[in-house]
């Protein structure tokens, strides 16, 4: 099964503003496209002039200023390719209601139209219900499955600019992959493979009986040999465990 896993940046919280001037827009996308919940390595990312100032505040958490920017192509320019690479597959974000709305919302500038709900996939939410009362940030959840350990910098993210739309996207694949049940579900994907191998691990043991030679082999041992076992077992007296075998 395909899907994209996806991040914004923006310059605020708010793409719908009734003032123009203060409405957000996005300043950066990031996709990672997935396979049977495995990244393929197709990723897509852009980032955008958002054709307005970006608050000091934003500008810590993910270092983009007006300044990088304004070389950059708008919305309206990126919209085509960015809809051509994620096609029809779900469409899976940390907190997805921010950054559908987002989408959504440059969506209808450019006179497009918007993703429905029903594509959308909030892996916040999922998180939640498997941690109720923990702290279920990306960072939280990248910590919780120690991301680390495949090469992520979490601690970098802590500083100023420390996120960025393609890396938390390329966090999200992981995340995601262990909130559906770490890389032992891929196994579940194929279904006919996997109903076989669930009942062949079901299935009984059996032992077949094997029935006897119509006609025993003959010995192959010498007289000599037959003789000098027969001596041995004599040796071993009355009670011995060869006598009651062969009887």
């Amino acid at each position: 099964m395909r899907e994209i896993l996806f991040d914004t940046e923006t310059t605020g919280v708010f793409p719908e503003h009734e003032d123009a001037k203060l409405r957000d827009r996005i300043v950066e996308i990031g996709c990672v496209e997935v396979i049977n919940l495995e990244r393929t390595g197709r990723e897509f990312h852009a980032y955008i002039n958002p054709e307005r100032d970006v608050p000091e505040e934003v500008i810590r958490v993910h270092g983009l200023r007006f300044e990088f920017l304004r070389e950059h192509r708008r919305f309206s320019e990126v919209a085509e390719d960015f809809l051509a690479f994620i096609g029809d597959a779900p469409l899976v974000a940390h907190n997805a209601s921010f950054d559908q709305g987002f989408i959504n919302a440059e969506l209808r500038r450019c006179g497009r139209d918007v993703l429905p709900t029903a594509r959308f996939i909030d892996t916040l939410m999922i998180a939640r219900k498997r941690f109720p009362g923990a702290s279920c940030s990306l960072d939280a959840l990248a910590k919780r499955f120690q991301l680390d350990r495949y090469g992520f910098d979490l601690s970098a993210r802590k500083g100023p600019g420390g996120h960025g739309a393609l890396i938390d996207s390329r966090i999200l694949a992981e995340v995601y992959l262990h909130l559906k049940g770490g890389r032992e579900q891929r196994l579940a994907f194929d279904g006919d493979a996997a109903a076989e191998m669930s009942a062949a691990a079901l299935r009984a043991i059996e032992f077949v009986r094997r029935m006897p030679r119509p006609t025993p082999l003959a010995p192959r041992l010498s007289p000599e040999e037959e003789a000098a076992h027969a001596a041995f077992v004599a040796g071993l007296g009355e009670t011995a465990l060869w006598l009651k075998v062969r009887a």
